[in-house]
């Protein structure tokens, strides 16, 4: 990994707690693991998000799970260029806070080399069925097809299927 991205990786380690702490108070934890998720039947929304988390090693950070479920809905990964980038998919989106601004503006100056990438993550996001307010704890029990399909008018999710592929 470059310097940059170490860099960026960095930053998102030392920003999670504060985040979690000052910005999402309000927030109320899903209290559910990874291994409750993996019990729901295999179709569903929720256990790709369990597989998601297992296959990363990860289990949901409380107050912030819905951040993992973009990565399950959209299918980005964890890359730190597809972290920026599934900013990019929620700021096209509608969604607004200061922390994803700043991740979009640090990650851009530290990696312009994937503007490219950014901009086209901006569209899907853009040109997708608004999807950044959804409360992903009770949608876990849909099968996720479904839910790809509503977030995702069909001829955009073909693209999005080619771009994550």
């Amino acid at each position: 990994m470059n310097f940059r991205k170490k860099i960026i990786e960095h930053l998102f380690k030392l920003s999670e707690k504060f985040y979690t702490r000052n910005f999402k108070k309000h927030k109320i934890a899903w209290n559910i693991d990874r291994s409750t998720l993996l019990t729901f039947p295999s179709c569903t929304f929720g256990y790709h998000l369990g597989v998601f988390l297992k296959e990363n090693n990860f289990e949901l950070i409380p107050k912030v799970e819905r951040h993992d479920a973009y990565h399950v809905l959209t299918g980005f990964g964890t890359k730190v260029e597809d972290e920026i980038a599934l900013q990019y998919v929620c700021f096209g989106n509608g969604k607004r806070s200061l922390y994803l601004l700043g991740v979009m503006i640090i990650g851009t100056l530290l990696l312009p080399d994937y503007l490219r990438y950014y901009l086209r993550s901006y569209t899907i996001g853009a040109r997708a069925n608004s999807f950044h307010h959804w409360d992903f704890k009770h949608v876990l029990h849909l099968p996720i097809e479904e839910l790809r399909t509503v977030a995702f008018p069909q001829q955009y999710l073909r693209k999005l299927e080619n771009k994550i592929n």
